[in-house]
């Protein structure tokens, strides 16, 4: 990590949104250095909710053992398998046998849709998850993931956009939680034009994340090049002075 660029960052992020919550970044390592690892989960936890501990400031680091959801062992590149009937299970169920989330109208959408999405394998044992003022010279940030309310949501949009050819440089795409956080900005890592992902519209996710907030996942070089853009962007203008007043006020 470029000690100098997380300098630059944080005065910049406190200058421009003055106190709004600090990113997370993520990164895989086969080394957790001091990093707490999380305990094997005794029954079913959600990675969203694990992560209530990292925005709060405590670095954590996960393995296939400490995420029981099947959904957050393929999102984060730990498993490449899906429970037996998922396609029932993500929409209407098998009646007496499974109960359906109901959140794609028949089985056959979801297999159209697992088509779109495919997994990934993690490119080490344990994944990293750090707020971002905790990161070290030693970590090799690979996705920075604000959690933010609507205004700071705006900023982070246009920013991203700023220096974009097409209007697509933030996508929405449907998927759980832990998705939205790794598996699809993991994907947009190596693309010629990574895009950042706007998420956490998953109904069983919501409840582990603020009713205002969503999350915002950066690939990292789309990441550094909206740091870069910040003092010569809209940031800097009379219209935005007046969302970061807002912000600043907490509303």
């Amino acid at each position: 990590m470029n000690m100098q660029l997380k300098q630059q960052v944080t005065d910049r992020w406190h200058k421009y949104f003055p106190g709004a919550e600090l990113p997370v970044a993520f990164f895989y390592s086969d080394d957790p250095v001091e990093v707490a690892t999380v305990a094997p989960a005794a029954g079913h936890r959600c990675f969203v909710g694990d992560l209530v501990a990292v925005r709060r400031g405590k670095p954590l680091a996960f393995t296939a053992e400490a995420v029981s959801c099947g959904g957050g062992k393929r999102y984060l590149g730990f498993s490449q398998e899906l429970r037996p009937g998922f396609e029932f299970f993500l929409s209407y169920g098998i009646p007496g046998k499974m109960e359906g989330e109901r959140y794609k109208k028949s089985p056959e959408l979801v297999k159209e849709q697992l088509r779109h999405q495919k997994p990934f394998a993690a490119p080490a044992r344990y994944l990293i998850a750090k707020r971002w003022d905790t990161l070290g010279a030693q970590d090799d940030p690979a996705i920075v993931v604000f959690f933010a309310k609507p205004d700071v949501l705006a900023g982070l949009f246009t920013l991203a956009n700023f220096d974009e050819p097409s209007p697509d440089g933030v996508r929405a795409p449907f998927g759980a939680g832990c998705a939205a956080l790794i598996g699809y900005p993991f994907a947009e890592l190596n693309a010629p034009q990574p895009r950042a992902i706007l998420g956490t519209f998953d109904v069983s996710a919501r409840p582990y994340v603020e009713a205002e907030v969503l999350s915002f996942a950066v690939p990292w070089p789309k990441f550094v090049r909206m740091a870069e853009n910040m003092d010569e962007s809209f940031l800097i203008t009379e219209s935005w002075s007046k969302v970061r007043t807002r912000i600043a006020r907490g509303g």
